[in-house]
């Protein structure tokens, strides 16, 4: 097998929540694109316009609207991939919500609604993916997204940080757990990216250039610039690769 057929997910089913539009929807098209079928889940009624690029791709493309405030859409989620695709071998938990007000005025309502979504979802994901993965005795693949602010305290988000910190550190613990199942647990940390959650402060011409000014690349992330790092993730190319969460931030990190 030659380097670039690791990279390739054929007869592969993934997972992938927040699936309608923005990061989760790149990762749909770019999972597709390798060889996979998708399964997409999101607040929305449908994913149609992720559905046409999958489909495009020419992958199959099954969808359930489902909101993640809390676990219960969970067993519904994984019992609808099965029933559509018999099996799961990666599963991408994308969905995430963002508030922003002063750590001072933080209400326990923006604290609950962030990390119910953001982490708690993510961990009870997880567990549902690995128990899957270890009823198919065939291993399997993790993909959380987790942040830049897995890694620092950003500005007036505190929920989030916490939320995406967490992210970053039960990556690590679960695979820990279950690398021995042959299950490989791995997290991306996206930078600044043009997505629904960071456009007010792009609209905010002060906040937007300090950002800019701080990006090595020179420009705000794009959605498709995760796409490579979700496929090499989700591949056979990674699977010595466990507890990781690798930055997709154009530098942002290393200023």
């Amino acid at each position: 097998m030659g380097v670039l057929d690791t990279f390739k997910l054929d007869g592969k089913t993934a997972v992938v929540t927040g699936a309608g539009r923005g990061l989760g929807q790149a990762v749909c098209v770019a999972l597709a694109e390798a060889g996979a079928n998708v399964f997409g889940t999101g607040f929305a009624p449908d994913a149609a316009a992720t559905r046409a690029l999958v489909e495009k791709a020419g992958r199959r493309f099954a969808y359930l609207s489902a909101d993640l405030s809390s676990i219960e859409p969970i067993e519904k989620i994984f019992a609808a991939a099965l029933e559509a695709f018999s099996r799961v071998d990666i599963v991408v938990n994308n969905a995430g919500i963002i508030r922003r007000a002063d750590s001072v005025d933080f209400s326990e309502e923006q604290w609950d609604e962030v990390v119910n979504v953001n982490l708690k979802s993510v961990f009870f994901m997880c567990q549902a993916a690995a128990r899957q993965f270890i009823a198919q005795k065939s291993g399997g693949r993790i993909i959380n997204i987790a942040s830049v602010l897995s890694f620092q305290g950003g500005i007036r988000v505190p929920s989030y940080t916490a939320a995406k910190s967490g992210i970053k550190g039960i990556t690590m613990s679960m695979a820990n757990e279950w690398a021995k199942f042959g299950i490989n647990t791995n997290a991306i940390a996206p930078g600044y990216m043009v997505t629904d959650n960071t456009e007010a402060i792009r609209a905010d011409a002060a906040r937007n250039a300090a950002i800019l000014e701080r990006i090595p690349a020179g420009r705000w992330g794009e959605p498709g610039d995760i796409a490579g790092a979700a496929v090499f993730l989700a591949s056979p190319a990674a699977a010595y690769v466990n507890g990781y969460t690798l930055a997709v931030d154009g530098g942002w990190l290393g200023r």
